[in-house]
């Protein structure tokens, strides 16, 4: 099975020397041929509601970047580039809105419905249907955003590849990212969460729920349906007391059946910026 040799043949090219046959470069490209057609996902949504990372599917990308040269891209006779893995190339039967300067890496896979403006999208990134990716928005490798996501303008979504253990940032169904929000290091959003704009989320990043008569605390997620803005920890330091960034659940998201409404309370109820 090729999930078991991809893994054999990662830890074989480790060793100084080591010359890749016809034959895995070919199981290689299949892998990566096989993302760029949404038949395999880095990352997928357990029955238990996990998330299963797949690292021989991380392995595999890496080891393309292994196998591939730098080479001319040309798009037009005007615009070209000098890179090892091509861009989607657009035929209209895929059903994605793509406007003028939105850019998806070859493996990489983008749903039917979604809109991508001027945005980029990594290699291993899957974006589901009904999603916008907004201007200048950028979708990192292997990060995972669901259906009906607007990713606004500016955000960064955080890539990883290695190590191959680690999980992606995910962006569940239905979530809402206001402008120049930042996700990183595998973070990960439940369903219909909502973020004001300027939201910063690391792995070590704080956030609270300050809704409760006390603070309660998670990191690296944020629960389903939560409101979300940039708010700061008080720490106290040798030189004195400094705010420390940190992100403030303040309410909930009514739950809905028309999504778009229940978002538009959220922005009402909370006055939130996006």
């Amino acid at each position: 099975m090729i999930h078991e040799f991809i893994p054999q043949l990662f830890d074989q090219s480790q060793v100084a020397g080591f010359q890749f046959s016809e034959i895995d470069k070919a199981s290689i490209q299949e892998v990566i041929a096989d993302l760029d057609q949404g038949m395999i996902r880095v990352c997928q949504k357990q029955a238990d509601g996990s998330w299963l990372t797949h690292e021989w599917i991380k392995k595999a990308i890496l080891l393309y970047f292994k196998i591939s040269v730098n080479k001319s891209i040309e798009l037009s006779k005007d615009i070209n580039f000098f890179d090892k893995v091509p861009v989607k190339r657009w035929t209209g039967s895929e059903g994605v809105r793509v406007v003028p300067l939105a850019m998806a890496r070859f493996g990489s896979f983008i749903e039917s419905g979604a809109i991508l403006m001027p945005s980029y999208i990594n290699i291993g990134a899957f974006v589901g249907s009904g999603t916008m990716v907004d201007t200048w928005a950028t979708v990192g490798s292997c990060a995972q955003v669901g259906k009906n996501v607007h990713l606004s303008g500016g955000v960064g979504l955080g890539g990883v590849l290695e190590p191959v253990q680690a999980q992606p940032v995910i962006i569940e169904d239905d979530c809402f990212i206001g402008s120049r929000c930042i996700v990183v290091e595998g973070v990960h959003l439940e369903t219909g969460v909502v973020l004001g704009a300027g939201v910063t989320l690391t792995a070590s990043t704080k956030i609270i729920d300050v809704t409760g008569t006390t603070p309660k605390i998670y990191k690296g997620r944020v629960p389903k349906n939560s409101v979300v803005i940039p708010g700061f920890e008080t720490k106290n330091y040798p030189a004195g007391a400094y705010g420390v960034p940190a992100a403030l659940i303040i309410g909930e998201r009514k739950e809905s059946t028309n999504k778009k409404t229940s978002l538009n309370e959220a922005l009402r109820d909370f006055n939130l910026s996006v």
